[in-house]
């Protein structure tokens, strides 16, 4: 089994044993554990989202809990986009602070900490009037989800029971929220103050690197233009010769003639040989012709 499957079997189990009557999660089916609804209650008044239930996703990489959870929101808030990626310390966007050590109970608890947080340059952040805000809690308790078939209000209603069935109520979630604020890294993240600044500093370096090395190209075809222009006037008496190329017949005809020169001496040797041969062969033919003549 992956260690990531027995994490979230884990992780599952815990937010059945321990329930909180401020949210609940769980897998939309028990064949895909990297697929979770949670339904959150809004912050305490005097917060704007008092009196609202909202209800969204969690999708969790194969790599959790390497990887963060993204989170998306189903119901309308006034605070993020619908079924849109939110930005915390805690998502995918910003994965350098992340921690393995984290789970999905920390991720809700901050998500519902920070809920009151201004939605400045946050991905998926709205920036709307409180009026708004309020409205839009109010209509979310009866929000249904299609595939929980239950309507807000009645999820942290039976969740309710179920807390106060285990002896367990909210007090705790309170005191685990304030350890949420004291984490290292759970803060709300502005784009103009984290994803502009990285974004430019690599920039910045990218053109700083092209400029030297347009730079240096300059320079290097300035040195080879030079060179080049320097080794010209050196390389110009080696490569235009004029002798060799007349000397070169000169000397083929020098050796032509002592071959022409033996050709001539040898054929009157050739000659005599041949007529020595046709001598001797008539001489032998004579013979045959008399020794018949006297048989």
């Amino acid at each position: 089994m992956p260690s990531s499957t027995r994490r979230l079997m884990k992780e599952a189990a815990e937010l059945s044993n321990s329930p909180s009557p401020h949210f609940h999660a769980h897998p939309v089916s028990d064949s895909n554990l990297f697929d979770w609804h949670f339904t959150l209650a809004g912050p305490p008044s005097p917060s704007p989202y008092a009196q609202g239930i909202y209800h969204g996703r969690i999708v969790l990489p194969a790599a959790y809990p390497l990887r963060p959870p993204s989170f998306r929101f189903l119901t309308p808030s006034g605070r993020f986009e619908v079924n849109r990626e939110i930005c915390l310390s805690i998502s995918g966007h910003h994965e350098e602070t992340w921690q393995p050590a984290w789970g999905i109970r920390t991720a809700l608890l901050a998500i519902r900490t920070f809920m009151d947080g201004d939605a400045k340059g946050q991905v998926g952040g709205l920036d709307v009037s409180e009026e708004v805000r309020r409205a839009w809690a109010e209509q979310s308790r009866a929000w249904c989800c299609e595939s929980c078939g239950r309507s807000n209000a009645e999820i942290l209603r039976e969740q309710a029971e179920v807390c106060q069935a285990k002896g367990i109520s909210g007090d705790g979630d309170e005191k685990d929220e304030e350890n949420v604020k004291e984490l290292a890294g759970l803060k709300v993240a502005y784009r103009d103050e984290l994803g502009v600044g990285k974004s430019q500093q690599p920039s910045q370096q990218q053109t700083g690197s092209e400029e030297t090395q347009i730079e240096s190209t300059e320079s290097s075809l300035g040195t080879n233009s030079v060179q080049h222009q320097v080794q010209q006037p050196l390389q110009q008496p080696v490569q235009q010769p004029v002798h060799p190329p007349l000397q070169q017949p000169v000397q083929q005809q020098v050796q032509s003639q002592p071959q022409t020169q033996t050709t001539q001496r040898q054929t009157p040797w050739l000659d005599r040989a041949i007529v020595g041969v046709v001598i001797a062969l008539v001489l032998m033919i004579l013979r045959r012709v008399s020794n018949l003549e006297d048989i």
